[in-house]
């Protein structure tokens, strides 16, 4: 471990906030989404935090400070590329010069509030020039990712987003030029945290930078995800919980404080505005770690309350999300985000500088000015004209510089930059794709003769429901962005030139039934080019033996045979709103039942289900047992090409292959937008060689290697018939056709109907005994809280407080059942529940709620939970008749019954919690198990959220 100890070093910290915009929607179409209220609060904490921390000393309040030579050169930059010198121009939050008067002087800690591009970047040149210890700079405001997701921009005050298909962030800063500045610094350490929309995929920037070796980087959030701004009213989430950690008695390290923060931010159940766990990232050299407090004292605390409700998620909050999942020290991150999402873009949360910032300039010059401009810097160190040179060579091609010839410094070939074409899928086929376009890229047939490329490709996926709802109904929001809550190029990424979706026919379920005008014409092919069934991955000491048991079944069928081998086998699949595959399961699930819910639960993951299959099939090693009695549904070719997590050991699995799970069935859509005909025949002509390439042998090869098979020929034979994957039939007859347009419509309606919104009971443990267990947010009412936050608007919940053994209800209702404000109902909790003088009945109280609940059901499929949280001081009430009428009572219900024990050993096998929790379909957890995280797992699966 190389932990560096910056104390009695030159250190600097530079905090930046940026909370005023001069170009904000609706007002400005091309500004940022909103302002940043709580930001000015970040700034506050941090610097307070960090002026007490033992490492940065204090600041220095200075005005106007005088221009540097750097700053003079900065502008005259500005002015030789045609845009406006923003330095010395007023701020609208009051700065003035650099930094304002709020702005850091000569002391350790810098604080620059909302500053401009310029102001920005001066300061940053600054710090880095003047640390030779430890070098931190925090940015919290918005973040933008462009269409090809590799590149994060932090915008500044005087940013805007020029959109379309290349979008172009003027007054942001690019976090490849930010490191560029950063890596010129003589300092050991240098540490950068973002708090920001898609601060995650600055990951994959830093992991592409070279000289990344003294860098470490802390992400707010997953890359390619929004974040919760907070309410104005407080520091955000994220840096609140930074701030608090920071602010710890002793010394705390990057990487504790990363363990520690993610830790928090988990077991607090945050989550981001998609619905899944918001997780803080980091990124750097294995074993590489720097001291960032050493206090002495008890910590000094802001006056404010430990708990507060969640806010509802700002859609506008800057937040970003790097490509790579959550790292540790020792391994690298990933090149490709969870859950494919590769450049969905252009999209906005948290700009441009040095080098980047000439090639926004370089669109509005002559071909001989370009070549003048970029003449400037033939004269930097040769690693320095290598970077130029591959920025001008990407964002060019990104941006699609127009006619322009692409000079090289030092002189050689110039190739004009290539048309780029926008490619979507589904994420279970992303990364297959990837390596098909990647293999174009190269091939001859997109190669000159004087060995250029004729287009470029970008690859991105997203939820496979997404993608049909936004081509189906919002074309005209995703031609022009106009409402925050409905944003495809946001939610989804650019408008493709090319749809390749998991399914054929999905292009029917865009073109039927178009509700409003549209923006988008489809034209499909008229079959598939690949084929994939879904199968039934089981463990290979539960498979069937003979070939009829793996062949012919309908999935119902497939699953009785695997429950007669272990009756505690489970079958987990993906969720059905994310990929095809997944939804194509969800038909064979639901089958001969009209009872969706009842089949639900027979999938009920102990957490939220994986977005994709190749998710599903990481996961499971997690717990070996529970590895070893499950069953998977995903697409055969993934028991081929293997996952992500291929070094991790898995139970090996046996396909087999459900009847009447409809199969894979990709297919080349090309997609023509309205006012996309300046370029329309040589974009065509691209899309038409692409679509020869591909659906060649060249294309299908990449197919082929990853297990897939002939969509054309009879029987399905593998395209790679002597590479067949383990536990796959080479010829397994009859296998499924394509699925029908009805059967998916009505599989997501009934899945819907089944997952919300939905209701919840709750049952507090309200006696004498529960005085221990009732203080503080592991205590019972704590709990509770916790788990509110699984709970949305659209959801009906109640609360009980459970005490009493003499009379008809053994209860007292503190939370009558119906739609609630989180805030509200945290309030009654904290204002009407308390430990009463009395004992408890279990017996009569769950009776009793069991019958509520079964009455509440009668009309409609909504998931439905009752959560009891208790001490178990009273289960003497739970045995005999008593326990037996309960157990029947949940059998008929089909309500999930939830025991949460604040006493370990509760959910022992054979206890009540854990008979009750069995016969009725739902969970026991108890201290041991980390209750409150999972009721608020609990929960989350059957409540909406707070979205």
């Amino acid at each position: 471990m190389d932990r560096f100890d910056p104390r009695g070093r030159v250190n600097r910290a530079l905090l930046v906030g940026v909370w005023e915009y001069e170009h904000t929607q609706p007002d400005d179409p091309e500004g940022v989404p909103g302002h940043l209220p709580a930001v000015r609060h970040n700034l506050e904490r941090l610097e307070d935090v960090l002026r007490r921390g033992g490492i940065f000393g204090g600041r220095e309040e200075t005005g106007e400070r005088k221009a540097t030579d750097g700053q003079e050169a900065a502008v005259g930059r500005e002015a030789a590329v045609g845009r406006e010198a923003a330095v010395g121009r007023e701020d609208t939050g009051g700065q003035e010069g650099a930094g304002g008067q709020d702005a850091g002087g000569s002391g350790e800690v810098t604080v620059l509030p909302s500053p401009s591009l310029d102001q920005f970047s001066e300061a940053l040149r600054t710090a880095a020039q003047d640390a030779d210890g430890l070098l931190l700079c925090y940015f919290a405001g918005h973040g933008a990712v462009p269409s090809a997701g590799d590149e994060l921009f932090l915008q500044m005050r005087n940013a805007r987003v020029v959109a379309g298909g290349r979008a172009v962030f003027p007054g942001a800063e690019a976090f490849t030029g930010m490191l560029t500045v950063l890596a010129g610094s003589r300092a050991e350490r240098i540490v950068v945290i973002l708090d920001c929309c898609y601060a995650g995929n600055a990951a994959k920037v830093w992991h592409d930078f070279a000289d990344r070796r003294r860098i470490l980087l802390l992400m707010s959030v997953q890359a390619n995800r929004l974040i919760d701004s907070g309410d104005g009213t407080r520091a955000t989430p994220f840096t609140e919980e930074l701030a608090q950690l920071l602010d710890s008695n002793g010394e705390l390290s990057f990487l504790k404080l990363f363990d520690r923060l993610r830790g928090q931010m988990v077991e607090a159940g945050r989550r981001t505005p998609l619905g899944d766990l918001w997780e803080p990232q980091f990124a750097g050299e294995p074993g590489t770690d720097v001291l960032l407090a050493a206090r002495e004292g008890e910590p000094v605390r802001e006056g404010e309350p430990e708990e507060t409700s969640t806010p509802a998620p700002d859609p506008g909050q800057s937040s970003e999300e790097p490509a790579p999942s959550a790292q540790s020290s020792a391994q690298p991150p990933r090149t490709e985000p969870p859950g494919g999402q590769a450049g969905t873009g252009p999209r906005t949360g948290t700009g441009t500088g040095g080098p980047v910032r000439l090639l926004v300039a370089l669109f509005a010059v002559s071909r001989a000015r370009a070549r003048a401009v970029i003449d400037r810097f033939v004269g930097l160190r040769t690693r320095a004209r290598v970077v130029v040179s591959a920025l001008l060579v990407l964002a060019l091609a990104a941006l699609g510089a127009g006619g322009y010839e692409l000079v090289y410094p030092g002189g050689g070939h110039s190739c004009a930059p290539p048309l780029e074409l926008r490619l979507l899928t589904d994420p279970d086929l992303e990364p297959t794709v990837r390596a098909a376009a990647d293999a174009y890229l190269t091939s001859r047939a997109n190669t000159t003769g004087h060995g250029c490329r004729r287009s470029g490709l970008t690859v991105y996926s997203a939820g496979a429901t997404a993608a049909v709802t936004a081509l189906r109904r919002q074309s005209d929001a995703w031609q022009e962005p106009r409402v925050e809550d409905t944003n495809p190029q946001r939610d989804v990424g650019p408008q493709p030139d090319v749809w390749i979706p998991a399914s054929g026919t999905d292009a029917a379920r865009v073109t039927t039934d178009w509700t409003t005008r549209s923006y988008v014409e489809l034209h499909p092919d008229g079959e598939p080019f690949a084929y994939s069934p879904v199968v039934l991955a089981v463990p290979q000491n539960l498979a069937g033996a003979g070939l009829d048991e793996r062949v012919g079944l309908p999935l119902s069928g497939l699953i009785a045979n695997l429950r007669k081998q272990d009756a505690n086998v489970g079958v987990l699949r993906p969720d059905p709103e994310f990929t095809d595959s997944a939804l194509l399961a969800t038909i064979g699930l639901y089958g001969g039942t009209a009872d969706s819910r009842a089949a639900e639960q027979a999938v009920r993951p102990a957490r939220p289900p994986s977005p994709t299959a190749a998710e599903l099939l990481c996961a499971l090693p997690a717990d070996r047992a529970a590895d070893g009695r499950t069953a998977a549904l995903v697409p055969e070719f993934l028991l081929r090409s293997g996952v992500g997590c291929a070094r991790t050991t898995r139970v090996p699995r046996i396909a087999e292959y459900p009847a009447d799970v409809p199969a894979l069935t990709p297919t080349f859509v090309r997609v023509r937008w309205e006012g996309g005909d300046r370029d329309a025949a040589a974009r065509d002509d691209a899309v038409d060689r692409f679509r020869t390439w591909l659906i060649g042998e060249e294309g299908l090869a990449a197919f082929a290697a990853d297990g897939f098979r002939s969509a054309t020929e009879s029987g399905h034979r593998l395209l790679d018939a002597d590479h067949a994957g383990v536990g796959v039939l080479r010829g397994p007859s009859p296998l499924p056709g394509a699925a029908r347009r009805t059967a998916m419509e009505e599989a997501l309606t009934r899945y819907r109907s089944a997952h919300g919104p939905g209701r919840v009971l709750y049952l507090l443990d309200s006696s004498g005994s529960m005085s221990t267990q009732w203080p503080g947010p592991s205590g019972g009412p704590g709990i509770l809280k916790q788990s509110l936050g699984g709970l949305g608007a659209q959801d009906d919940y109640g609360v009980w407080a459970v005490y009493g053994t003499s009379g008809d209800q053994p209860y007292q209702q503190l939370l009558p059942f119906g739609h609630h404000r989180r805030t509200d109902a945290e309030h009654v909790v904290d204002a009407e529940a308390q430990v009463r003088d009395a004992e408890a009945d279990p017996h009569a109280a769950l009776l009793a709620a069991l019958d509520d609940m079964a009455g509440r059901g009668t009309d409609d499929q909504r998931p439905q939970l009752i959560v009891y949280i208790t001490d178990d001081e009273d289960s003497d009430r739970l045995t005999g008749k008593n326990l037996d009428e309960v157990l029947a009572r949940a059998r008929k219900a089909k309500v999930p019954v939830d025991m949460v024990s604040l006493i370990s050993g509760s959910c022992d096998t054979g206890r009540p919690d854990a008979r009750i929790a069995e016969a009725s379909g739902g969970r026991c957890l108890d201290a041991g198990d980390d209750p409150g995280r999972g009721l608020r797992d609990e929960v989350a699966r059957v409540g909406t959220g707070e979205h």
